[in-house]
């Protein structure tokens, strides 16, 4: 990895791809330190419990949320939105013809994902300022600001925040380096990592010599997990390919053999990310009625079942996963589609017929491997869940779930990088 990195610096478009990358994970960590006017952030701080809607979206907006920042909202809206038009797409037909029609109809559905995110932010930081209000957090000097003109005020910002977080994104796609909403995802659970480590470790000195043992036990399960990521994300099952000879004139054609890659993981940390989106719906739509579950009513008891340490979020959770894993899978991979192209193309899987039994044996094999896969995803990112109940050690809920997305997007952005760089060293038949 530090070599792939180091290699890449000595490339000088890289390294401006690379500088610029940093510059805007540099602009999207001090749009997270801009405080929003007449909100109190020891308030907001307050109201974060320890497996709540709040304590997730804190974690994956870098601690902005818990302080009332510009970028509280984070890339949140723009995930939802996403997750929106990919089901919307394979729904409506006409969704449908615009995403095969190639760029220009991927760059009308982004249009229309950012007009979706632009209504589900406003839902939010609706409901999140309707949380803020009733909690006692929209004061300023002391006195009370939860009037129509502040509340106009508190939720433009966050919505300017989401809107401004997803432009930045964008910047990265077209000059730096990595998928631009990946890269400021890691780099707000980059910088929440040393606060929830040190919370650990008081918690460990709290708890007292009995809860030392729990170090070198955390320590090690999470070694393990990170190498086990890493593993299953460069496994694939390779589907061995034969291309028939044919005679052009007097030259000989094909005969090659090949193989298609079917990865393990191939759906990476979408998934993940689908299943979270979902799972904060409940709470949010809660919030938006002023029910936080601090209290007794029968509001507050169904947001508690929603939070991140509760038994019942992580069976639903692990169900999501391997639901959203296939769904994924299923839209990105069509097996008669394949099985089609290699019949075209005058290719075959050795000892299975062109047509159906192709494209049979390619499902098959999809189904299978995407089973394994889409039940590794949901085992990392509730052992943690299963590892907290057993041993009370908290803070550790989403500790699977931001592991796997923070080696997803190293994996993904060092995969880039090699690309990019065997791309501007390889030698064309014009240098030969």
């Amino acid at each position: 990895m530090f070599s792939t990195f180091a290699n890449a610096w000595r490339v000088p478009d890289l390294r401006k791809r690379m500088l610029f990358t940093l510059f805007i994970i540099i602009v999207c960590r001090i749009g997270s330190n801009l405080f929003v006017p007449f909100l109190k952030p020891e308030v907001i701080s307050n109201m974060i419990s320890e497996g709540s809607i709040l304590n997730f979206l804190d974690q994956m907006t870098g601690g902005a949320l818990g302080k009332g920042t510009l970028f509280a909202m984070s890339i949140t809206p723009y995930i939802n939105a996403s997750i929106i038009m990919q089901l919307m797409t394979t729904a409506l037909p006409p969704l449908e013809r615009l995403s095969k029609e190639g760029d220009e109809g991927r760059k009308i559905i982004n249009k229309i994902t950012r007009f979706v995110a632009l209504g589900i932010a406003l839902f939010q930081a609706s409901a999140f300022y309707i949380g803020l209000r009733g909690a006692g957090a929209v004061r300023y000097m002391g006195k009370d600001f939860s009037g129509y003109l502040s509340g106009a005020a508190i939720v433009l910002c966050f919505v300017a925040g989401a809107s401004l977080i997803v432009w930045l994104g964008d910047r990265i796609m077209d000059s730096g380096l990595g998928n631009g909403v990946s890269i400021i995802l890691f780099s707000g659970i980059v910088s929440r990592l040393p606060h929830d480590i040190s919370r650990l470790v008081k918690q460990v000195q709290v708890g007292g010599p009995s809860q030392y043992i729990y170090v070198p036990i955390v320590i090690l399960i999470f070694c393990a997990m990170i190498t086990l990521v890493v593993l299953i994300q460069n496994s694939e099952r390779r589907l061995p390919v034969m291309y028939a000879k044919r005679t052009v004139g007097r030259k000989q054609y094909g005969g090659q053999s090949s193989n298609i890659p079917i990865k393990v993981a191939m759906s990476g940390i979408m998934p993940i990310i689908f299943a979270m989106s979902v799972m904060s719906m409940p709470s949010t739509i809660m919030y938006f009625f002023g029910i936080n579950g601090s209290g007794t009513t029968f509001g507050d008891k169904v947001v508690k079942l929603f939070y991140t340490t509760s038994l019942f979020y992580g069976a639903i959770y692990f169900v999501l996963i391997i639901a959203f894993n296939y769904f994924y899978v299923a839209m990105q991979y069509n097996p008669v589609e394949i099985a089609n192209n290699l019949q075209a193309n005058q290719g075959s899987i050795p000892g299975y017929r062109p047509g159906k039994p192709t494209a049979d044996l390619i499902y098959n094999s999809l189904s299978k491997i995407t089973l394994i896969g889409a039940i590794f995803l949901a085992f990392i990112a509730i052992f943690p869940i299963a590892f907290q109940k057993a041993t009370g050690v908290s803070g550790l809920s989403l500790g699977g779930t931001t592991m796997l997305i923070l080696v997803n997007v190293v994996l993904e952005t060092l995969r880039q990088m090699e690309s990019q760089m065997v791309m501007r060293h390889h030698k064309g038949f014009l240098d030969s």
